[in-house]
């Protein structure tokens, strides 16, 4: 782990004065041009933000906020704000105004960047209008800020190596909210650095000590997966290249400039992957193809260089459970996928799955430093050195969270390996009793679910009814042709067979009833899904209720809402 007298500033003072010509941030601007940032632009740049921040007379410990999706000037700017001796928080791009209006203000943020935005409109109303906000180079037009340029090009920049103490606030990050308002969780200069340094070490590990490692941000930077296991560990790092996605119709290119050697997502996206590979070629067929000896080979390197991932020496997934069956269809074309589990609180630091310890349905053993337990209910209780200081403006949070000896109550419902392993049950939360008086858990279920091809993602409930059933959105392929008589009859087939399944496969209090079609995709937008695409479970029952006892009097195995 980190020695306890080096920080993040100074891994970052060191590489500015070792690496100061090794590109490390490269963003794309557009019609396929990109800019390179070598260390030398980034800190000359950070600098002479950070001497205008210190200039403005803030609050001691502000909070800064930036609302932005990925680009090299977050990165920047995060740097700047630590060098000035602010908290850095990050607003997640797609949130509504109303929360972007909670998080300044329940932060009490000084000052906002603003980046590069797709909702910008929507989001503008949001903003006090007190508040002074500074434009990135690629936010959106007519914001009416003040620009990044204009401040670098007219402020010196900031001399020495300001440092930071160990206790002081790094980084305040908000909760994407699946199951509420959005809580402030506090991470120190001293667990932020732990956490990147391991992460770092681990990673190096899997990629080997010298290899020019690559990555592509997309995932946002909002959310402590990305800004641990990517930004945290490649500011650790210094040698690894920071690439950037310019848009969603851009991804694929974005990814093959990339061809990354490092590449992590979550459940969601690496099915999309796998339905596009579908979509160019049945399942059927890949699989007979793979299964011939050479052939099988070049056929799955084909599919790895046509997803931009042939270069990709670590993969993991994590945010989320993913299906076994989907880890095990990538190991067949050549894709070791890595689980990984951690949440906001411990910086995305406490389980992976590595080389000896890499069973599907696990998500690893204990990384370095880590400590874990189950309560008798079957919690998983951690202690990490990457563990929150605490949650801001809430002590109450703080005392429920916390057992006596310092293990932060996950939530989350496991079990362990004799070797060491946790595997998920499912969340506390989440548990429901049916008509039958026992608690079902719905994520196990829904991973089955979610296997099948058809299906993007699932959300098994029934609350007190005599079964669970499950809402099912159907994949990207087939919602445009979900009306179509053939399509239909398709679908009702397949998912006929798939609840048989399903139901062979579980506890009978836990069999469906039924699957029910979900007329409209769930999207961040329509607020189904959190920033990081997990289903806001709360939020899509409240909306079904309403048609809940026409299904249970429906005698068909799949209905369409």
């Amino acid at each position: 782990m980190a020695p306890s007298n080096k920080l993040m500033l100074d891994y970052i003072y060191a590489h500015e004065k070792g690496l100061g010509d090794k590109v490390f941030l490269t963003q794309p601007i557009g019609n396929g041009q990109v800019v390179d940032y070598t260390w030398a632009q980034v800190m000359e740049q950070s600098r002479r933000m950070a001497a205008h921040l210190r200039s403005r007379g803030l609050p001691e410990g502000a909070r800064i906020a930036m609302l932005s999706k990925n680009c090299a000037h977050f990165v920047m700017a995060e740097i700047a704000i630590w060098m000035a001796g602010y908290t850095t928080l990050a607003i997640f791009p797609t949130e509504t105004a109303e929360t972007v209006g909670y998080v300044l203000s329940h932060s009490g943020a000084s000052l906002l960047f603003v980046g590069k935005l797709d909702t910008w409109a929507h989001q503008k109303p949001g903003v006090p209008q007190d508040l002074p906000c500074i434009a990135f180079p690629l936010a959106p037009e007519g914001h009416g800020f003040e620009t990044w340029d204009e401040i670098v090009a007219r402020t010196p920049p900031l001399t020495g190596n300001p440092s930071r103490e160990p206790e002081e606030l790094a980084v305040l990050l908000y909760t994407s909210g699946s199951t509420g308002t959005p809580k402030g969780v506090m991470h120190s200069f001293e667990r932020f650095t732990a956490a990147s340094v391991g992460i770092n070490e681990d990673l190096r590990e899997r990629i080997g000590l010298h290899t020019a490692n690559r990555v592509l941000s997309y995932l946002p930077l909002s959310h402590i997966f990305e800004r641990t296991w990517i930004e945290g560990s490649s500011l650790i790092d210094g040698r690894t290249q920071m690439f950037f996605a310019e848009a969603l119709d851009t991804f694929l290119a974005d990814l093959q400039r990339a061809r990354p050697t490092l590449f992590i997502s979550v459940p969601r996206l690496w099915l999309k992957f796998q339905q596009g590979v579908f979509a160019k070629m049945p399942p059927a067929k890949l699989e007979r193809l793979l299964k011939i000896p050479i052939l099988g080979k070049i056929v799955a390197k084909k599919v790895r260089t046509g997803l931009g991932l042939d270069q990709v020496l670590m993969a993991g997934s994590g945010s989320a459970p993913i299906p076994p069956d989907l880890i095990a269809w990538y190991r067949r074309i050549g894709l070791n996928l890595f689980e990984g589990y951690g949440m906001t609180e411990d910086c995305a630091y406490s389980f992976t799955s590595n080389a000896a310890h890499n069973a599907p349905g696990y998500v690893g053993v204990k990384m370095k430093g880590v400590e874990a337990r189950l309560s008798p209910e079957g919690e998983v209780l951690i202690k990490s050195p990457g563990q929150l200081v605490g949650y801001y403006k809430r002590p109450d949070l703080d005392a429920e969270s916390f057992t006596p000896d310092g293990f932060f109550r996950t939530g989350d419902l496991g079990e362990f390996s004799p070797d060491g392993m946790l595997k998920l049950t499912g969340r506390a939360k989440e548990l429901f009793k049916t008509a039958k008086g026992k608690y079902v858990a719905p994520a196990p279920i829904e991973n089955l679910i979610n296997a099948h091809p058809m299906v993007e993602l699932s959300l098994v409930s029934g609350v007190g009814q005599p079964a669970a059933y499950a809402m099912i959105l159907l994949s990207e392929t087939l919602r445009p042709r979900q009306h179509e008589s053939s399509v239909r009859e398709q679908v009702n087939a397949e998912l006929s067979r798939l609840l048989d399944e399903v139901n062979a496969a579980v506890a009978d209090y836990e069999q469906l009833k039924m699957f029910v079609i979900a007329r409209e995709p769930w999207s961040i937008e329509n607020g189904c899904l959190t920033p990081t695409m997990k289903i806001k479970r709360g939020r899509i029952e409240k909306m079904l209720e309403p048609e809940i006892e026409r299904w249970y009097a429906n005698k068909q195995k799949v209905l369409w809402q």
